[in-house]
């Protein structure tokens, strides 16, 4: 009796230790529901080999805690062992949506309805209030939490970049700064410029100076819905447009995208060399960056000579041969 007691202990213990059927790592929904539902869910699944021998192993270790529902990850050939410990212990798989920065309000809403693992809608949030940032959550979040978080963190974020502006700074409040954030994230793609270009509008809303901005023409221009498909025309730069900082004094009435740390920083902090803070003007270089000048008579040469390198290339692309 004793011999055939230890023979089903060792066989027992063999098959709660023995690798188990499934081939490879994944992730499965456990319901709220009992050990005989889970156990024969995961048989199907073939992260077991039968619903019998789990829930035997999981009425004998009971002691060792309660299992959870979620969605939890289940590695390739578990054991029962394993089995028990991931449904125990492990925390929910976890999900991620990115909101790169420089997105309208318009883009950010339909990112969120593209977030296939959340669930519900999320109305379109204020231009500007969401922070660009990579947001973990579990399956079946509400889109509306999940956009709230987002918007609660850039509330944060901007009230820490306000609480530590700069003493001289010409901005009035924590708006103007979301606005002029989110016009420095337009003008420049590249992260070390942003506090000089940050600086350059600083020094023109000082001086009274009209921010002369293309981005913010061309929000307008969209009606908020993102970039414009085609170079600014005569028309669009001359329309009476709240956006259009080449006819209005000052800042727009409100952002024109969701900026990123970077540019909140740049705005409120733009700690540039000595040099650039008689900064006024700047084009673009060619290269994806920007040059920059103090005088109106040094942005004329350095404009004249972006252009002739746009009609270059243009002349390249039209004499380029064809494959």
């Amino acid at each position: 009796m004793i011999l055939v007691g230890l023979l089903a202990w060792w066989l027992g213990a063999r098959t709660y230790e023995s690798p188990g059927p499934l081939t490879a790592d994944q992730d499965i929904v456990v319901p709220r529901a009992s050990v005989d539902q889970i156990s024969t869910l995961l048989e199907q699944k073939r992260v077991v080999n039968n619903a019998t021998s789990l829930r035997i192993a999981a009425l004998l270790t009971r002691g060792q805690g309660a299992i959870k529902a979620g969605e939890l990850h289940f590695p390739a050939q578990a054991s029962l062992q394993t089995v028990l410990e991931v449904l125990r212990s492990s925390k929910p798989v976890q999900h991620r949506l990115t909101v790169p920065e420089g997105l309208t309000a318009a883009q950010v809403v339909l990112l969120f309805d593209r977030a296939d693992t959340a669930e519900g809608a999320a109305d379109i949030p204020a231009e500007g209030s969401v922070l660009p940032e990579t947001y973990a959550f579990e399956r079946g979040i509400a889109r509306s939490i999940l956009m709230d978080r987002a918007t609660r963190a850039m509330s944060r974020a901007l009230a820490a970049a306000w609480e530590a502006r700069a003493p001289n700074s010409p901005l009035r409040n924590p708006h103007d700064a979301l606005v002029l954030a989110s016009i420095v994230e337009r003008e420049t793609a590249k992260p070390e410029e942003r506090p000089r270009i940050a600086a350059v509008f600083l020094n023109r809303l000082r001086r009274g100076m009209k921010l002369q901005s293309d981005p913010t023409v061309a929000y307008g221009a969209a009606g908020g819905l993102g970039s414009l498909d085609h170079g600014l025309t005569r028309a669009e730069l001359e329309r009476n447009d709240p956006y259009n900082t080449y006819r209005i004094a000052g800042l727009p009435p409100d952002p024109i995208c969701m900026p990123g740390l970077g540019s909140l920083r740049a705005v409120t902090q733009p700690r540039v060399a000595p040099a650039g803070f008689d900064e006024y003007f700047f084009v673009a270089d060619g290269s994806g960056g920007h040059v920059f000048a103090r005088t109106e008579e040094e942005h004329e040469r350095n404009v004249v000579r972006w252009r002739e390198m746009e009609r270059f290339r243009a002349g390249a692309r039209i004499t380029a041969p064809v494959d």
